[in-house]
């Protein structure tokens, strides 16, 4: 086996080297791993003697070498696209001789590997293309590519990928094809910058990126309103709650005209009837009790209005006085009054013992629109007046309670509402915005937290998701915003008490970055330490971070 150092000499300064004994592709160092080093910069010039410890110590027998063997001059390239990215490790390139790119194609809108498809790599000269495909993957995300290129010299490099929904073609630098002594490869390649923090590129493999969730978007400036944070409790507006309660001792049934038991979440309108509450006759007295008092009460009224008439006869004749006659008339409405008395008793009874569902009874009925929250009764339960039935709540209008620091509070009183960010730990956070309206701030501080009530008006309470009584993190917005550098939460790793992210660097290699939190809004945050252009990992930083601890050998065990 032959190295050679033109090739070495025309890459660029700080790009990485890799160096097999045993084979340059990136399948042969992951996964027959004979022999296989890495080096930057200078080190390249030590490459005589590495080669020589590699040969004597790496391999147990090293077959014969060829002239014009360049399988071990292998190169790798990043290239970014709309809808895919495309990481390819190529061997060096010379005319007339075969070399093959192991690609590795990430679909950019869930970064999962491409299954099926067209991979082709394109080298582009003064005398036209030359294309070179592969029209399956031999796994998921990997298209093996043989590249025989036909004319030596400076060419552009592309990748057109097609997955069945259209083609994309995205650069991928410029190469140098070698004449056939001497193979040459990458001149000049698609830049992702690197962070100010420095420090050695963390190794993270596509097939680690593939296997868990992993996402990267650029890094690009943005805008967040001004904000306070606090915490948030939901509750019904004023007057907007309401205990449904019997008027009388009775019976609790199902309100009339075939209407069902209320229930717990039920829509009800103003005025609607929940229940029926049929009076209550004591239990000592029988029915035929009743009967019979309801009949004696029946003569003694038929007697009473006969009384009434004849001396009504009687006055007109001067036989009796005014006074008699009044008093016949007043015994007569009394004896009606305990007649009907008697005959709801009679009925309320025979309801309460027989079921009679065409009944009279009380209706209590829905004082306003809304849903109902709790039923503390059930069908034939036995009340007392004022006793609970139900319990009523509006839900088109809720007002949020918000506890904020005295200067919190007068900072949103001075800017203005503009809308709320709520924290839901399942589905993150939820933005509200549009008609809300502040109500209120309390004039006072409360002794236990030594923050001040807010409350702020919500139009209905689908537009939050949540229900009445939950208690969540908020953060309200106010006029006026925060210009600068807007990521992804999702993006910042805890690194021992510090926010970092993760940058991308190349395919499979990242580095740390150290970042300042400026200001959070629910899945937004404006950071310091970052600038327009850089690739950043928004899914997955805790991983990459784990793999460099390992690699470093700070984690011992498992990594927690």
């Amino acid at each position: 086996m032959r190295w050679r150092s033109g090739k070495f000499g025309s890459r660029p300064r700080g790009r990485r080297v890799f160096l097999a004994a045993c084979g340059g592709s990136r399948r042969g160092r992951r996964r027959t791993r004979c022999v296989a080093t890495s080096m930057r910069g200078s080190a390249a010039k030590s490459l005589p003697l590495r080669v020589a410890v590699l040969l004597l110590v790496g391999c147990v027998s090293t077959p014969p070498a060829e002239e014009h063997d360049h399988s071990h001059e292998s190169w790798s390239v990043t290239a970014l696209g709309e809808r895919f990215e495309v990481f390819p490790e190529i061997d060096a390139l010379a005319e007339g001789h075969t070399a093959m790119a192991h690609t590795h194609v990430t679909r950019l809108a869930d970064f999962a590997p491409l299954l099926r498809g067209t991979v082709e790599i394109v080298l582009v000269d003064g005398s036209g293309e030359q294309v070179f495909r592969a029209d399956g993957a031999t796994a998921p995300g990997h298209f093996s590519i043989e590249l025989t290129p036909q004319r030596a010299g400076e060419a552009d490099l592309l990748f057109r990928i097609d997955d069945g929904s259209g083609i994309e073609e995205i650069p991928g630098g410029r190469v140098l094809v070698g004449t056939p002594d001497q193979a040459e490869g990458l001149v000049r390649a698609p830049v992702l910058p690197a962070g100010s923090d420095g420090g050695e590129p963390v190794s993270f493999l596509k097939e680690q990126q593939w296997q868990g969730r992993f996402a990267t978007v650029w890094v690009e400036e943005g805008r967040l309103a001004r904000s306070v944070a606090g915490v948030a409790s939901f509750r019904p507006p004023a007057g907007g709650e309401s205990t449904i309660t019997a008027q009388v001792d009775g019976v609790v049934q199902p309100p009339a005209g075939g209407r069902s038991w209320p229930f717990v979440g039920r829509r009800v309108e103003r005025n609607d009837p929940l229940f029926r509450v049929v009076p209550l006759v004591a239990s000592e007295r029988s029915l035929a009790t009743l009967e019979g008092e309801l009949e004696a009460l029946a003569t003694e009224l038929e007697s009473a209005r006969s009384r009434s008439s004849r001396l009504r006869e009687l006055l007109a004749l001067e036989a009796v006085s005014e006074r008699e006659v009044e008093d016949a008339g007043v015994r007569a409405r009394m004896l009606e009054a305990r007649h009907r008395a008697a005959e709801r008793d009679l009925e309320s009874a025979r309801s309460s013992r027989e079921g009679g569902a065409d009944s009279a009874g009380i209706s209590p009925r829905a004082p306003f629109s809304g849903r109902i929250a709790a039923v503390t009764t059930t069908p034939g339960a036995t009340v007392s007046a004022g006793d609970a039935l139900a319990r009523l709540v509006r839900t088109d209008v809720v007002w949020i309670e918000v506890a904020l620091p005295p200067q919190d509070a007068r900072r949103l009183m001075d800017a203005g509402l503009r809308g709320l960010v709520l924290d839901d730990p399942e589905s993150g956070p939820v933005r509200v915005e549009g008609d809300l309206s502040l109500v209120s701030i309390s004039p006072e501080l409360s002794p236990r937290t030594g923050t001040v009530t807010v409350l702020i008006e919500v139009p209905g309470i689908a537009g939050t998701g949540f229900a009445l009584g939950s208690t969540v993190a908020v953060q309200v917005l106010m006029a006026g915003e925060e210009s600068g550098i807007v990521v992804p939460a999702s993006a910042l790793v805890d690194d021992g008490g510090v926010p970092v992210v993760f940058l991308q660097l190349s395919g499979e290699d990242f580095q740390r970055q150290t970042v300042t939190v400026l200001g959070r809004q629910g899945d937004r945050v404006l950071v310091a330490g970052l600038t327009p252009g850089q690739r950043l990992v928004t899914r997955g930083g805790d991983a990459i971070r784990r793999s460099s601890l390992m690699a470093s050998g700070e984690a011992h065990g498992h990594v927690h």
